[in-house]
């Protein structure tokens, strides 16, 4: 990285980097080691997370991405989902995750806050993981009806 930033560096070089990470990047080039990296930057940004109402739009969005047209997730299980993932999307993804699978464990069709609780605890326990909040695209072609 230093070679390339150092090449032409009083030209007018058309060269730049874009580096796009989580906060431990930012925290990992704030080390003494980095320095040098750490000045080099020009521009720097922080994402916060997001509202209540944006995370709820947003798991309700990637819902009706799955073809579902029916709320997937309760009113209470929103909030639970925000709360505990900050706002961070790929956080809601993973809590939303291991949601929709605690749901599926319980034999339920909607997620609700218990099943978001049961997330929340295993989460806490193992370290959420998972993938994009993909996972509702078992529910439509599910044999299940949702509950009314």
């Amino acid at each position: 990285m230093r070679m390339l930033t150092n090449h032409d560096m009083d030209s007018s070089s058309p060269f730049a980097t874009v580096l796009i990470g989580q906060p431990t990047l930012r925290r990992k080039i704030k080390l003494g080691v980095l320095a040098a990296l750490d000045q080099r930057i020009a521009v720097r940004y922080h994402m916060n997370g997001m509202t209540l109402q944006e995370t709820s739009s947003y798991l309700a969005h990637h819902v009706v991405l799955t073809g579902r047209s029916a709320p997937l997730f309760t009113e209470d299980a929103a909030p639970l989902i925000h709360t505990t993932s900050r706002g961070c999307p790929r956080a809601v993804n993973n809590l939303a995750l291991q949601a929709l699978l605690a749901t599926f464990a319980a034999d339920k069709t909607i997620v609700d806050e218990a099943a978001t609780r049961t997330a929340v605890q295993r989460g806490h326990r193992n370290g959420v993981t998972g993938s994009p909040l993909v996972a509702a695209a078992a529910f439509p072609n599910s044999s299940r009806q949702p509950s009314p």
